[in-house]
């Protein structure tokens, strides 16, 4: 079955809606964002999270050292790179990875296969910040490679209407969501839960 990813939670009451909506993921965003969080935010967050549920953290271009940090401290249990990063310095890290790659072309698609990670992440190039737009990419670029579908996530513009099209069409390991489920610039409950709903009944 799909996991759900929901990225970008900055409240207690929306870890706790996410956990009970049944989520397989909570992404903390420490890069530049107007969902950004600090380690401090997210390992008090962390606390109402369950073992079962992953808990990823976000970064663009950050040091070893902020990175390595934050996963020992909130704990995480992956790292998600969202920048310019390249593939010698993840494989350094030597942390549960998860690469975020921005995807217009196939060429961009073709680009992660250079990347020793645990996960590939497909995205739409973000606009103010580095990240997602809200907006989805061709899907059938995805479809267009050999990448592995149990270590694919989709992310980029996914919503209550469009998701089961995706899955039915992508196959990924898990969906990644974040302004999909939002109103007002803030997560919404019932958008959480008819996320989830719409991902788990589809198969």
């Amino acid at each position: 079955m799909t996991k759900v990813k929901i990225c970008g939670l900055m409240e207690h009451a929306h870890v706790k809606a996410v956990v009970e909506a049944g989520v397989d993921a909570i992404g903390f965003v420490f890069a530049p964002s107007k969902r950004r969080v600090t380690v401090e935010q997210a390992k008090e967050l962390a606390r109402a999270i369950p073992s079962g549920v992953m808990k990823i953290g976000v970064f663009v271009d950050a040091s070893q050292e902020e990175m390595t940090h934050a996963f020992h401290e909130v704990p995480l249990d992956f790292i998600q790179f969202h920048g310019d990063e390249s593939p010698d310095f993840i494989k350094k890290m030597g942390l549960p990875s998860i690469k975020a790659l921005s995807v217009q072309s196939v060429e961009d698609v073709e680009k992660a296969t250079s990347f020793d990670v645990d996960f590939l992440l497909f995205d739409t190039p973000g606009k103010e910040f580095k990240g997602g737009s809200g907006e989805t990419f061709d899907w059938q670029l995805l479809n267009d490679t050999d990448i592995p579908t149990d270590r694919l996530i989709l992310a980029g513009g996914l919503n209550v209407d469009n998701v089961r099209e995706a899955i039915q069409r992508v196959r990924p390991y898990m969906v990644d969501v974040s302004s999909g489920v939002e109103n007002m610039g803030r997560k919404d409950e019932q958008m959480i839960h008819a996320f989830v709903r719409a991902v788990k009944n589809e198969e």
